[in-house]
């Protein structure tokens, strides 16, 4: 873990994101005392919906409903 002071780490910003991105810490210092870390970010991992299962979707799903189906009151 290297530290570096704000004016260094301006000036070597894109060689800091490097070593970050090889997985080492970077420390950023004002005045010589530490106040931010540079860290890498892990990409988030794929998520999938299983509590669900498989969905069975009826025959007869798309069709068009029935007037009584709508609640058509008869006149």
């Amino acid at each position: 873990m290297g530290q570096y002071n704000v004016q260094e780490a301006k000036t070597r910003l894109s060689e800091l994101l490097n070593l970050v991105e090889r997985g080492e810490d970077v420390v950023i210092a004002k005045a010589g005392r530490p106040v931010a870390r540079l860290v890498r970010i892990e990409p988030p991992t794929r998520r999938e919906l299983g509590f669900l299962g498989p969905l069975h979707i009826p025959d007869g799903f798309y069709e068009p409903w029935t007037e009584k189906e709508m609640g058509v009151a008869e006149e």
